[in-house]
């Protein structure tokens, strides 16, 4: 009984979590105020939980992409795409060597910047083989920077009297999160929208890509390449999910219920967070978010207004 009442906060942060009002941010800010106040039952192995939950997330959320949509979004801007994503995480490489950043913190944090926030880190980290604390600080750096770009873009674009379109498909390149993207696009407008949420979804098709990629670049010395296994399955629930069209209310539900596991996740991860670890790991994870950010931004910007 007196094990239980420990337990307890944590059981009821966690049901919280399940709340469709809560956020992946919100959820991680809850795990680390637990964390930080000592009252994580310490018996249970969350970074092992917390690795499946992961993966099954990622596969569920390969039910909410419309391939055929997707895929012509992709094509239509595929030179811009590619060089934000690749140039991202290529700068990013380079960068957090020179600045003496730990590699896979910085190369989850390049990730989240260059396809989808939160959903691409949690991707990649099992390609890399990332720990719970090197996962935990990069979705803290790319979720403080997208909760500031929700507010600062919609201000920017009309600013600088960014149409519709220009508006929505640089915020689904500049933007970490999906949430985001769709919160500061329908800010913004309703074709500004549909072209972010459109273009965003396609992105997340670049996880496949990049996770090998990733996979290969992160090889032990043994030079054994590690595919993440549910890369495959999460190929085959957009595949099927194109394929079998009526039953598309079974893959709604599969959708929310990933978003949902996910945002548990993140708040599991959070619980492997702690004041001493944030102190510890020192102001760079959160400089180089922003340097990255600042780059993807502007030179993204730059291409579609003058392009």
């Amino acid at each position: 009984m007196n094990n239980l009442r420990k337990q307890l906060p944590f059981w009821l942060a966690l049901a919280v979590c399940l709340a469709p009002f809560i956020s992946s941010p919100t959820a991680l800010v809850i795990g680390f105020l637990l964390a930080s106040l000592g009252l994580v039952p310490s018996e249970f192995n969350l970074a092992k939980l917390t690795k499946k939950l992961l993966a099954y997330s990622i596969v569920g959320l390969g039910f909410g992409i419309q391939f055929e949509q997707a895929l012509a979004v992709t094509s239509n801007g595929i030179g811009l795409i590619v060089a934000t994503i690749f140039g991202t995480l290529l700068i990013g490489w380079w960068v957090a060597k020179w600045i003496g950043l730990n590699k896979e913190t910085g190369y989850l944090i390049a990730s989240g910047t260059a396809i989808c926030g939160g959903s691409a880190i949690a991707a990649v980290s099992p390609a890399i083989k990332a720990n719970d604390e090197q996962i935990g600080l990069s979705l803290a750096t790319v979720f403080v920077l997208n909760s500031i770009a929700l507010f600062i873009f919609p201000v920017i674009g009309h600013a600088l009297n960014l149409d519709q379109h220009t508006f929505g498909t640089w915020a689904a390149i500049a933007i970490h999160d999906t949430s985001s993207v769709v919160g500061a696009a329908s800010a913004y407008g309703e074709e500004a929208l549909t072209t972010a949420t459109t273009l965003k979804l396609a992105r997340a098709l670049w996880i496949i890509p990049v996770a090998l990629f990733s996979a290969f670049l992160f090889r032990s010395d043994s030079k054994k390449i590690t595919i993440p296994y549910f890369i495959l399955f999460y190929c085959i629930a957009i595949a099927v999910s194109d394929l079998l069209p009526q039953f598309e209310m079974v893959y709604q539900g599969i959708f929310e219920v990933a978003k949902r596991a996910l945002v548990v996740c993140l708040f599991l991860i959070g619980c492997g967070i702690s004041v001493e670890k944030l102190k510890s790991a020192g102001p760079k994870p959160l400089m180089f978010g922003v340097t990255l950010w600042i780059l993807i931004s502007t030179t993204s910007l730059a291409w579609l207004t003058l392009a």
